[in-house]
């Protein structure tokens, strides 16, 4: 596989949303609308937080970096690491300015709490091969910081784990390559979108957006 050109790269924090909801990804980041809601909000402010790109610094044998630029071209994803851990390991790879080698460990931080589906978990993933792809070395675990239990949740980077980011992936350019919006699947996940004032999945389950739109129209 020969991966995409940088032109073509979506978003790796896409991969949240897509598991979260694929109309909701596709109406982010193919039809470009977006709303905020309390629950935006606040993932913003802790992210602001986190993403620091002028904060680096070191403690004993670990290097802390935020803000970090991550990408592959192998999943055609381009984002940001909200922290990246160096850890000194003979196993691991040089870096500029520093002694020794490290083995990197992507933090992800998350405004609530652990999910029940493995939005969270992909996404960090994905950040994990894309360090690997872009430091030629593994990265074996990952971890999820979680604002509202104040710990975090170690994540082991299975083979498992990154088949299902490359084929989520790949389903994501497939989708932006046909500009292709699902249609309306409703559930729980609804009620907490920011995006449900402009989906309105009780509406459209009910009837097309053709029939809507004439309605309205007439009316």
């Amino acid at each position: 596989m020969t991966g995409y050109d940088a032109s073509d790269f979506l978003l790796l924090s896409g991969i949240q949303h897509f598991q979260f909801c694929e109309r909701q990804w596709a109406l982010i980041h193919i039809e470009q609308e977006w709303e905020e809601n309390v629950l935006t909000i606040e993932g913003s402010h802790l992210h602001e937080k986190a993403d620091d790109p002028f904060i680096r610094e070191k403690r004993k044998d670990v290097l802390y970096v935020r803000g970090l630029p991550v990408h592959s071209s192998n999943l055609g994803l381009t984002g940001i690491c909200d922290v990246v851990e160096f850890h000194q390991d003979e196993n691991g790879v040089p870096l500029q300015n520093e002694k020794g080698t490290y083995l990197p460990i992507p933090v992800e931080y998350k405004r609530g709490k652990p999910k029940k589906d493995q939005s969270d978990i992909l996404q960090l993933v994905a950040q994990a091969i894309c360090l690997e792809d872009m430091l030629y070395c593994p990265v074996p675990r990952g971890d999820l910081f979680y604002h509202e239990i104040r710990r975090r949740v170690e994540v082991e980077i299975t083979e498992e784990l990154k088949n299902k980011v490359r084929e989520t992936a790949k389903r994501m350019h497939d989708y932006y390559q046909r500009r292709h919006t699902p249609r309306v699947k409703t559930g729980k996940h609804c009620k907490s979108c920011s995006l449900r004032h402009i989906c309105l999945p009780e509406l459209l389950t009910k009837e097309s957006v053709a029939s809507y739109m004439k309605r309205m129209m007439v009316e």
